[in-house]
């Protein structure tokens, strides 16, 4: 992809954050706004991930540590087709599966449920060493 093509999709995740904190009344905007260029980044140019590949063991993992910008992750998996656009409006709605914080159990493409800031880091550090433990090739 190029800058241009990339650039593009962030923009598209950074008015998909937008409507999503709208429909819900409440959120983190701005740590998700800030955070769509990452995102769209690693999602679309660096990472072994698709809807397809979520069951696949070599997939890489993304861990968000920093779980209230969930609207930003949901905003690219949307993007990528692992969760469907339209419930994107359903965020923090009783009964949705996209809350204020990821969770694994529930959301696809999920790799840890986030709550404790910093938490992330440990997570993160204990599935790359069971990469390399097990001679596997993922990234996290």
């Amino acid at each position: 992809m190029n800058n241009l093509q990339l650039k593009i999709i962030a923009n598209e995740v950074r008015k998909s954050i937008i409507e999503e904190v709208y429909c819900a009344k409440s959120g983190h905007p701005g740590g998700s706004l800030s955070a769509a260029d990452m995102l769209t980044y690693l999602y679309f140019e660096e990472m072994n991930i698709s809807a397809d590949k979520l069951n696949d063991s070599n997939r890489d993992r993304f861990v968000l540590s920093k779980g209230h910008i969930a609207p930003a992750l949901y905003a690219v998996l949307a993007k990528k087709n692992i969760i469907p656009r339209e419930d994107l409006k359903t965020l923090r709605k009783i009964d949705s599966y996209l809350q204020g914080h990821p969770e694994k159990k529930h959301t696809p493409g999920v790799e840890m449920t986030t709550g404790s800031l910093g938490q992330g880091i440990s997570t993160a550090t204990g599935m790359a060493l069971g990469a390399k433990i097990d001679n596997k090739s993922f990234r996290v």
